[in-house]
């Protein structure tokens, strides 16, 4: 486990409109304050990513979600309790409030990470805009060492948590039309999904 030093650190780079490589429980991730507008910004650039392509928001308790949306359905609610905190991510209406650069559209993906030191950090700082920690379209990244080789001088500060034990981006799910949609395959599969849901 991390310790609190590298907390403190973590938290006073987000804190100062930094972004940091964090591990979480799937792959390695880049992440800011998901209310700083340029600094989400920044993560496209870092990333090398198309801007139609969203950022998504870790959080670290349930309650953060009442920051990014007020329609949570149901079907979202039994995806939350089966699956979270895990490796899926669920789309859902976003708030009028968040940044216009996090993503385009009429919604937002939430994720609550297995990953306890992270969910600790996230209750300091508030939800994380955060996409994973390499370059578009290369290969996710599971240790430190390939963060650092991949995207070397682009990031304030990188935590090295060790190897991320999923090394699978998580599946991301669209729960906002009347039947669910699988947008990305990932770590939790659709089998099991549709179970939940029934």
């Amino acid at each position: 486990m991390l310790d609190q030093g590298v907390a403190d650190a973590a938290f006073t780079c987000l804190e100062n409109g930094g972004v940091v490589g964090i591990p979480t429980d799937t792959v390695y991730g880049i992440a800011c304050k998901v209310t700083d507008e340029n600094c989400i910004r920044r993560l496209y650039k870092i990333k090398e990513r198309d801007q139609l392509k969203a950022i998504a928001v870790l959080i670290g308790s349930l309650d953060q979600i009442s920051q990014l949306s007020d329609q949570v359905t149901p079907a979202s609610k039994k995806l939350m309790n089966a699956f979270w905190p895990g490796a899926l991510t669920i789309i859902m209406p976003k708030k009028p409030s968040l940044p216009s650069s996090l993503t385009q559209y009429p919604t937002v993906g939430v994720r609550m990470p297995a990953h306890p030191w992270l969910n600790e950090l996230m209750e300091k700082t508030g939800p994380l805009a955060a996409t994973s920690a390499n370059i578009s379209g290369q290969p996710s990244l599971a240790t430190a060492g390939d963060v650092l080789e991949s995207l070397d001088g682009r990031i304030d500060l990188l935590i090295d948590g060790g190897r991320c034990e999923g090394g699978v981006a998580s599946t991301v799910v669209d729960c906002t039309a009347s039947s669910l949609k699988i947008l990305r395959p990932g770590a939790i599969s659709e089998k099991d999904i549709r179970a939940a849901l029934n």
